[in-house]
């Protein structure tokens, strides 16, 4: 191999390089340094993206406790109770109310429809 086609390849090779350099000039690392926070801790973009999505582990764990809420609804709570939060929080995909709205509907007190919500929830809350 004479020298000059040694230099062709070598310069080649460069060419290469930067081109290859070139195309990924503008990617960033989410973990690249972007400077401190009042306590001298580093701060990466990675900590100040901000995102709607949830992972998958969020999703699964939201599935299993609505599937658990429902569950627990049929057999933990008195019908009236079933009715009372069914209303209030607007499940099996109904209509949200207001406790006056419920109160109005049943034919109770408002504060009757605040007791029974309470008392639901708080049959519900050793699930979760």
């Amino acid at each position: 191999m004479n020298l000059r086609s040694h230099k062709e390849g070598v310069a080649n090779e460069i060419l290469m390089h930067l081109r290859a350099k070139k195309k990924s000039s503008k990617d960033i690392s989410l973990y690249e340094p972007i400077g401190t926070d009042r306590e001298g801790n580093e701060i990466q973009i990675f900590d100040i993206i901000e995102t709607d999505t949830e992972d998958a582990h969020q999703k699964v764990t939201l599935k299993d406790d609505i599937r658990l809420l429902y569950s627990k609804l049929e057999s933990t709570l008195s019908p009236r109770e079933r009715v009372v939060l069914k209303m209030r929080y607007g499940l099996y995909n109904e209509e949200e109310y207001t406790q006056r709205e419920i109160a109005e509907r049943l034919g109770i007190s408002r504060s009757y429809v605040s007791r029974i919500e309470k008392s639901a929830i708080e049959k519900l809350r050793p699930y979760f």
